[in-house]
């Protein structure tokens, strides 16, 4: 077996593997050349992160700047949405579904290291799959770790740590993370802290705003 089949196959492995060292080689010269664009430059973009991530829909936008350590093992949806700071730690597979929004600095990470200080110190690591629901939002600053699956139509709030699989359509923040409240029809009318639609919602373009 392999180190990379060790990696996906949720096993101990050595990450100075020469295949896996080439392998973030290049997710780093593309994730360099992506994150150096100038920002009229949208198919350029678009170019590199097809070329990086293992699946993509045809709508997409992540801003720069973004990190990875493969790209090749991250599959996005359509409608995908990261704000400014993302950063996927994908030695696991990560799969994240249509009409997916990041805020700033979202982080997720596949990837772990034993508690035990011998094996740690050995640089052996470990990395578990993450998956999240279609039409998530996860707010800003928010730390999902290894193995977690977040429901569809689910919302993780701000500042949160997600140390635990979390259920569909439902409210969730904190450290750890974990429910507040079920999403329910009320929600299709106030918008944030009692803040009701004020009688049409605005007409979209249909794109991502720039």
């Amino acid at each position: 077996m392999t180190q990379k089949q060790r990696m996906i196959g949720g096993k101990l492995y050595d990450a100075s593997d020469k295949e896996l060292a080439d392998a973030r080689l290049r997710a780093r010269d593309l994730v360099y050349q992506f994150n150096s664009l100038p920002p009229q430059e949208t198919e350029e973009a678009q170019r590199l992160l097809k070329e990086l991530l293992g699946k993509t829909g045809k709508r997409f936008m992540m801003e720069p700047p973004f990190r990875c350590d493969y790209g090749s093992n991250i599959s996005i949806g359509e409608n995908f949405y990261a704000n400014f700071g993302c950063v996927i730690l994908d030695c696991a597979p990560v799969t994240i579904g249509d009409n997916v929004m990041f805020g700033p600095n979202v982080n997720l990470y596949a990837a772990g290291h034993p508690v035990d200080a011998g094996l740690r110190t050995k640089w052996l690591e470990y990395a578990f799959p993450i998956t999240i629901g279609d039409n998530v939002w996860i707010g800003g600053g928010t730390c999902v770790n290894p193995g977690v699956t977040i429901g569809a139509d689910t919302v993780i709030g701000a500042g949160s740590v997600v140390t635990k699989d979390i259920p569909a359509g439902v409210v969730a923040a904190g450290n750890p993370c974990r429910v507040l409240r079920e999403i329910t029809e009320r929600d299709r009318t106030v918008y944030f802290k009692g803040h009701a639609l004020d009688g049409e919602e605005p007409e979209m373009n249909g794109d991502f705003p720039l």
